[in-house]
């Protein structure tokens, strides 16, 4: 499936919107990682374990868009948005939403 963040698809043209759909993954953070991120910010540098996760989520919100563009018939998705948001108590967990528009394409 073709997914792209333009809202078009140079050399093909769109045949049917299907309508917006979207995925989401929301992950809990753990207390250790939690506490390792914690002396990484301490100590300075990038926290590995929050970039894995993110990516993680990140792709589980993706498959989650295409899953659902095959549901509704469409062979691509445009328009892609990708949104990070903390929730939770004491932002305890993460979440990464893709959102898109449906379409078939020739």
């Amino acid at each position: 499936m073709l997914m792209t963040t333009t809202p078009s698809i140079e050399g093909s043209t769109i045949l049917q919107y299907h309508g917006v759909i979207a995925g989401e993954a929301v992950l809990g953070a753990n207390v250790f990682k939690d506490m390792f991120a914690s002396i990484r910010d301490f100590v300075g540098g990038r926290s590995g374990t929050y970039e894995k996760e993110l990516e993680r989520a990140r792709a589980f919100a993706l498959q989650e868009l295409e899953n659902r563009a095959q549901q509704l018939g469409a062979n691509a998705v445009v328009g892609i948005d990708i949104d990070y948001e903390v929730l939770g108590q004491k932002n305890g967990m993460m979440m990464v939403s893709a959102s898109g528009t449906a379409v078939t394409i020739r």
